[in-house]
């Protein structure tokens, strides 16, 4: 890209494109969204959302940030996923990580991050959480692949502690799922979390209890 006037180009050439297509694509897309997905991914900029799971504008609603963390006193990750099951009533919500993550290597380095270091500690702390199998496994490659791994399926479990999923789980069966990209063949990768069990396993000490439900 030249410039940024390449895309403001490029965005006429979209509508154009859009248009031949489907004269009323904009009109339909003003009649509001009603996505069933949310969507936490990577902020890395070679993982493209909708495109990579081949859906079109209106049917995923997004989250994005570095290594698709959901912490539970971050207010962002926490209004979007508040808003989306409360309000747009997704019955599904993907926690997607992809290999060779930058966030998740910088988190594995002994190395002084300034403002990221607080972010990276969770990350951190799923190593800390899994150390024995990760410390196990002798090649580097895959050591950081299962990392991403266990940081999605980590992430997947605080989605499952919170009152809005808990609440949806109960009332009409949201499921939360974990998948990984895998960015050398463009797969992505069910990795099949137990949501149940995993429900099951934590409702001891997350569950939240409500006189609604």
């Amino acid at each position: 890209m030249d410039s940024l006037n390449d895309v403001f180009k490029n965005n006429e050439k979209w509508i154009a494109d859009k248009l031949d297509k489907n004269p009323d694509f904009f009109k339909d897309l003003d009649r509001g969204q009603k996505p069933d997905i949310l969507y936490i991914g990577c902020s890395d900029s070679r993982v493209t959302t909708e495109e990579l799971m081949g859906l079109g504008p209106g049917e995923v609603f997004v989250h994005r940030n570095i290594a698709n963390m959901v912490i539970s006193i971050d207010l962002n990750v926490m209004s979007v996923v508040n808003y989306a099951v409360d309000h747009l009533k997704v019955n599904n919500i993907v926690v997607c990580g992809h290999y060779s993550c930058g966030g998740v290597k910088a988190a594995m380095q002994s190395e002084d991050l300034g403002i990221l270091n607080p972010w990276l500690r969770n990350i951190r702390d799923v190593y800390r959480q899994h150390r024995t199998e990760l410390n196990a496994i002798e090649d580097e490659e895959q050591k950081y692949n299962r990392l991403v791994e266990l940081n999605v399926q980590e992430q997947c479990i605080n989605l499952i502690k919170t009152a809005a999923v808990q609440r949806a789980y109960r009332e009409r069966n949201l499921i939360v799922h974990g998948w990984v990209f895998d960015i050398k063949t463009g797969k992505l990768i069910d990795l099949k979390i137990d949501f149940k069990g995993i429900l099951n396993n934590i409702m001891e000490i997350y569950r939240l209890d409500y006189k609604d439900l």
